[in-house]
C-alpha cells in the first residue's frame, strides 16, 4: 500500500496538480485499500472535519490578517523606519537594520512569505543604492525572514502543535531563544561582510530623529508585548492573543494612523479567505492521510527499514532535522509537517524526546528548507515580488544556510537554547 499511494501522489504532482489534490486523492485510496471499496469514505470526511475543528486552528486566519493589514497600512514601515535610525550608521548597519527589521515584523505575522514581501519591497532598494552586491541583499531578505517562522507568532508551530498535540503556548515562548540567537550570528556575518567589502556606513541619525521614530514605531511594538508578553505571563492563550492582534491592527491602521478604509479592510478579509481556505484544506487532507498512514502502519514501515528504532535520541533528532530540510526543499512547509510529523511521531514518544524541543527543530528545519534551493517557496516569493532571475537570487544564499544549519545542530546537542524560557514560564 505504501508504494501505491506514494506512486499516485507523485504522479499527481509530476502532472502539476496543487499538493491537496494528491493528499485527497491518496488519502482515499487508502481507505478504499483499508476498507475494501469506498461504503467507508463517510469516515474519511469524519477525519477531515476532525483535523480542522481544534479551536487552536482559529489563531492561523486570525495572524494572516493581522499580518496583512499591518503590510497595507503603516505599522511595518514605522518598524523599519525606527530600527534604521538606531543602527543604520553602524558598519554593516543597513544589512543588521534589515535583519533586524525582519525579525520584529515576524513577532508580529509569523509569516516568512509575509515578511519578504513587508520588509524587503522598501529596504532591498536602499541596500542597493548603499553599494550592496544584489544576491547578498536577496539572499538576507530570505533567510532573515526564517526568523519569522520561529518568533512567535509562528503559523508552522501552530501547525505543528495541532497535528503533535502540543502546547502551541510552549513552542512559541521556545522559538525566541534560536530566534534572537540566529539574528545576533546574521548580523554579525552582516558586519563581517560589509567591513570586508568596504560597504559605506549611512550618516548616523540625529537623537531628535531617533526619537521621532521610536514615537511613531510605539504603537505597532505593542504587538510583541501583546503576543509575547500575554502568552508567557499566562493573561492570554494563543487563540486570544491572535484575536487581540486583529482588532489592534484594525484600531492602528483606521482610527490612529488612518493609512487604510473599510474598503480595504474587505479586500484584505477576501485576500485572507482564500488564503485560509487552502489552509484548512490542506490540514484536513493532511489529518486524513495520517490517520491512514497511522493505521497501515506505514511509519513503522519506513523508520524499520532506516533503522530508527536502534538510534539513540540525539541521533533521531538528526534525522528527523535531515528529513524536514530536505522535505521542505521541494514542497510546501505546512505539508511537510502534515506529513512527516506522524511518521515521526511513534519514535518521538518512545525515545522520550520533549515534543517542545522536536517542533522547535522542526519549525526551524522547514524555515531552511523554505529558503533552500532547489524549490524554497521563499525563494519564489522573491522572484516574484523582486523580478530577479533563479541564479542571482541564490548566489548568496550558502553562508547563511551553513549558519541556519549550525543553530539546528546546535539545538540538538544544547537543547536548553530553546527549552530555557519554556522553563521559566511554565514550570
Amino acid at each position: 500500500m505504501t508504494l501505491k499511494i506514494s506512486t499516485i501522489m507523485i504522479v499527481l504532482l509530476l502532472f502539476g496538480f496543487p499538493m491537496m489534490i494528491p493528499l485527497i486523492l491518496g488519502s482515499a485510496y487508502g481507505f478504499y485499500g483499508l476498507f475494501g471499496g469506498f461504503d467507508r469514505m463517510d469516515f474519511m470526511v469524519q477525519q477531515m472535519l476532525a483535523g480542522i475543528r481544534p479551536a487552536s486552528l482559529i489563531a492561523v486566519p486570525m495572524f494572516i490578517l493581522a499580518a496583512d493589514i499591518m503590510t497595507r497600512g503603516q505599522s511595518a514601515d514605522r518598524l523599519i523606519d525606527m530600527v534604521m535610525k538606531f543602527i543604520g550608521h553602524i558598519k554593516g548597519g543597513l544589512a543588521v537594520s534589515t535583519a533586524t527589521a525582519c525579525t520584529l515584523f515576524g513577532a508580529v505575522s509569523g509569516s516568512t512569505q509575509a515578511t519578504v514581501v513587508a520588509v524587503g519591497s522598501p529596504l532591498r532598494p536602499r541596500m542597493l543604492k548603499a553599494g550592496y552586491n544584489d544576491s547578498f541583499v536577496l539572499a538576507l531578505i530570505i533567510n532573515a525572514s526564517d526568523i519569522a517562522f520561529l518568533i512567535p507568532p509562528s503559523i508552522g508551530m501552530i501547525i505543528y502543535g495541532v497535528v503533535s498535540k502540543t502546547s502551541i503556548a510552549e513552542l512559541f515562548i521556545a522559538g525566541i531563544g534560536p530566534g534572537l540567537l540566529l539574528l545576533v550570528l546574521f548580523s554579525a556575518y552582516c558586519i563581517i561582510y560589509a567591513t570586508v567589502k568596504g560597504v559605506p556606513t549611512e550618516p548616523k541619525a540625529p537623537w531628535n530623529e531617533r526619537v521621532a521614530a521610536v514615537r511613531a514605531a510605539i504603537w505597532p511594538l505593542f504587538f510583541p508585548v501583546i503576543i509575547v508578553g500575554g502568552i508567557y505571563g499566562g493573561i492570554v492563550s494563543p487563540t486570544e492573543a491572535a484575536a487581540i492582534c486583529v482588532a489592534y491592527a484594525l484600531f492602528l491602521e483606521l482610527v490612529i494612523f488612518r493609512s487604510l478604509s473599510l474598503g480595504d479592510i474587505y479586500k484584505i478579509s477576501k485576500s485572507t479567505g482564500l488564503i485560509t481556505a487552502v489552509v484548512f484544506i490542506l490540514v484536513a487532507a493532511g489529518t486524513a492521510f495520517s490517520w491512514v498512514i497511522s493505521f497501515a502502519q506505514i511509519p513503522q514501515e519506513i523508520l524499520g527499514a532506516i533503522g530508527i528504532d536502534e538510534m539513540g535520541p540525539k541521533m533521531v533528532l538528526a534525522v528527523i532535522s535531515v528529513s524536514f530540510f530536505i522535505g521542505c526543499m521541494f514542497v510546501d512547509p505546512i505539508v511537510v509537517i502534515l506529513i512527516l510529523v506522524p511518521i515521526f511521531a511513534p519514535v518521538v514518544d518512545s525515545v522520550g524526546l520533549d515534543k517542545v524541543l522536536v517542533g522547535t527543530i522542526i519549525t526551524l528545519q522547514v524555515a531552511i528548507g523554505s529558503a533552500t534551493p532547489p524549490f524554497g517557496c521563499d525563494i519564489f516569493t522573491a522572484i516574484a515580488i523582486f523580478k530577479r532571475p533563479y541564479m542571482d537570487v541564490i548566489r548568496g544564499i550558502p553562508p547563511f544556510t551553513l549558519i541556519l544549519l549550525g543553530v539546528s545542530a546546535a539545538l540538538i546537542f544544547i537543547p536548553q537554547i530553546a527549552l530555557f524560557l519554556p522553563s521559566l514560564a511554565f514550570d
